[in-house]
C-alpha cells in the first residue's frame, strides 16, 4: 500500500477535535449550524448535516474505542476461525465500494488476501486512490493460477452474483448483510458465516476488529469508513443502523479524517460519474446541504443539492423521476424549499430543477427573471453558474434578505407524510439502488401535468 492521501486529514493541531466532525466543530454557530462562506458582510451558515451529526454526537464513544485499540494481535483472542487464513475475500459481481472495502479488511483482519469480482467503479477508484490501497487482483486470475484457494464471499452469499470462476467447493466464508433469499450458495461441509442485518458489510469488518481488540491501519479504515457511507448513502438510507453510525465515527478517528462531510461529497462526486448506480433517491441525497434563514419576510431551511457529470441529458431526461423524489425529501426534512442544480463539469453550465412554486419564486428571485425556464416551470438554465458556494447559495442569500417570501401557493407538497411512502433497497438490485415505493406523488405529478 502507498501513502493514503488523506485530503480531509486531521490539520494536526494536537488540542482540535480530530474524530470526522473536527472541521463541523471549529466552525460551528449557533446550535447545529456551521459557517459556510462569507458574502459581502454577510455570513452564510448551513446545518450541520446527518454525517455530522452522527459522528459529532458519537465522539467520546469514538475517541475512547480508537485510544484503546491495538495495532498489533493480543495475546489472548475471542474465535478467529482458522479457515480464512490465508483465503481470498471475493465480493459480488457489478462490485461496489462495499464489496471491495470490505474484502480490504477482511483480508486485513483475517490474514488473507483480497480479490476483485468484477473492474471497480469510479467511487471505489476514488477511495483506493484517496486511502493509498493497491487495486486487487481479478479472482479469475488468482484461481487460474492456485485452483485450490481458499475463497471467502463478501457482500453477498447467492450463487448469481458470484463470479463464474468461484468453485463452490472453495469456499470457506460468508459475510454479509443482505437477507437469505433464493440462490443462496449451499455447500457440502460446515463454512464460517457471519450475516448481520447492519446497513453495509464493512460495518461487520470494522466491529470485528474492535471486538478483538485490533486496530486497522489507517488505509484499511479509510476503505472501510467509504464503504459504510456508500451503502448506508452517507448514513440516511433505511438500512442505517446505530452500528454503522458507531462505526464512521470510530474510524474516521483512526483513519485520520478530519472533514467528514468533504470526503462524502468527493466520494459522491466521483460516484455521480458513473449514473447507472444511481437512483432517484440517490441523486436528491447525494451531494445536499440545507441553509438556514430568518428575516422579517421569511423564516425557514432552504435545501440544494447539487450533481455533477460529463453528461446533464442523462441526469435531465429523468426529470419525471426526480421532481417527485425532490419534493419527497423535502417534506421528509422539514424543508422550505429544495432545489437540485445539474452540473456540467465538461461545459461548465448549470440546469436547475425546481419542484414547486416556492423553488421558481425563490430562484427567480436569486437568479433573475431572464434565466429561460422551461418544461412546465420546472427547469432553469443556470448558464455558466456551476458552484454551490460561489454561484448559487450566494444569490439565494441575497434574495432572501432582500426580503423575498415565500409564496402562499402549494403544489405537489400539499400532502401528508404517510402519502410519501417507503424506502426500500432490492436485494436483487447489483448496484443496490434505494428506491421510493407507494408513493402518491408520482401519478400526482403526472396528473397534474407536473403544473407544480
Amino acid at each position: 500500500m502507498s501513502p493514503p492521501r488523506k485530503s480531509f486529514a486531521f490539520a494536526g493541531i494536537s488540542n482540535e477535535p480530530h474524530f470526522g466532525g473536527g472541521r463541523a466543530i471549529r466552525d460551528s454557530r449557533e446550535g447545529t449550524t456551521v459557517r459556510y462562506s462569507q458574502v459581502d458582510d454577510i455570513e452564510i451558515t448551513r446545518r450541520r448535516t446527518t454525517i455530522e451529526q452522527a459522528v459529532i454526537e458519537r465522539e467520546a464513544a469514538a475517541h475512547s474505542i480508537a485510544r484503546n485499540l491495538k495495532p498489533t494481535t493480543p495475546t489472548v483472542e475471542l474465535f478467529l476461525p482458522e479457515a480464512l487464513s490465508g483465503a481470498y475475500f471475493v465480493g459480488h459481481l457489478v462490485t461496489d465500494l462495499d464489496s471491495v472495502g470490505g474484502a480490504i479488511g477482511a483480508a486485513e483482519l483475517y490474514g488473507g488476501k483480497a480479490a476483485l469480482a468484477s473492474e471497480v467503479n469510479s467511487e471505489t477508484a476514488f477511495a483506493l486512490e484517496e486511502f493509498g490501497v493497491t487495486l486487487p487482483p481479478k479472482i479469475e486470475d488468482v484461481v487460474e493460477e492456485n485452483p485450490n484457494a481458499k475463497i471467502c464471499l463478501v457482500d453477498h452469499q447467492q450463487t448469481t452474483q458470484m463470479n463464474h470462476a468461484i468453485n463452490p467447493d472453495q469456499v470457506v466464508g460468508c459475510i454479509d448483510h443482505h437477507a437469505l433469499q433464493n440462490k443462496t450458495i449451499v455447500t457440502d461441509r460446515p463454512i464460517y458465516i457471519d450475516i448481520r442485518p447492519w446497513g453495509s458489510m464493512s460495518t461487520i469488518i470494522a466491529h470485528t476488529f474492535l471486538t478483538h481488540n485490533r486496530r486497522p491501519s489507517i488505509s484499511v479504515a479509510g476503505m472501510l469508513l467509504c464503504a459504510i457511507l456508500s451503502d448506508t448513502l452517507n448514513l440516511q438510507g433505511p438500512t442505517t443502523t446505530e452500528w454503522d453510525k458507531l462505526m464512521v465515527a470510530v474510524l474516521s478517528e483512526i483513519a485520520e479524517v478530519d472533514d467528514i462531510e468533504a470526503l462524502a461529497a468527493a466520494q459522491f462526486k466521483a460516484k455521480s460519474r458513473e449514473l447507472a448506480g444511481l437512483s432517484a433517491n440517490g441523486l436528491v441525497n447525494g451531494d445536499q446541504k440545507s441553509f438556514s434563514f430568518s428575516t422579517d419576510s421569511f423564516a425557514g431551511d432552504v435545501g440544494f443539492g447539487v450533481v455533477e457529470t460529463t453528461d446533464d441529458a442523462v441526469i435531465i431526461d429523468r426529470l419525471d423521476e426526480l421532481l417527485p423524489e425532490i419534493v419527497a425529501v423535502k417534506m421528509e426534512k422539514g424543508l422550505s424549499a429544495l432545489f437540485l442544480a445539474v452540473v456540467n463539469i465538461v461545459e461548465l453550465k448549470g440546469t436547475l430543477l425546481m419542484c414547486g412554486p416556492t423553488e421558481l419564486s425563490l430562484a427567480k428571485a436569486a437568479f433573475g427573471e431572464d434565466c429561460a425556464i422551461t418544461n412546465g416551470d420546472t427547469i432553469m438554465n443556470l448558464g455558466n453558474r456551476v458552484s454551490r458556494k460561489k454561484d448559487y447559495i450566494p444569490e439565494i442569500t441575497r434574495a432572501i434578505k432582500a426580503g423575498w417570501s415565500k409564496p402562499l401557493e402549494r403544489g405537489a407538497s400539499a400532502i401528508d407524510l404517510e402519502e410519501l411512502g417507503t424506502l426500500e433497497k432490492d436485494p436483487l438490485d447489483p448496484f443496490g439502488r434505494v428506491t421510493r415505493k407507494g408513493s402518491v406523488l408520482e401519478t400526482r405529478f403526472k396528473a397534474m401535468h407536473v403544473s407544480v
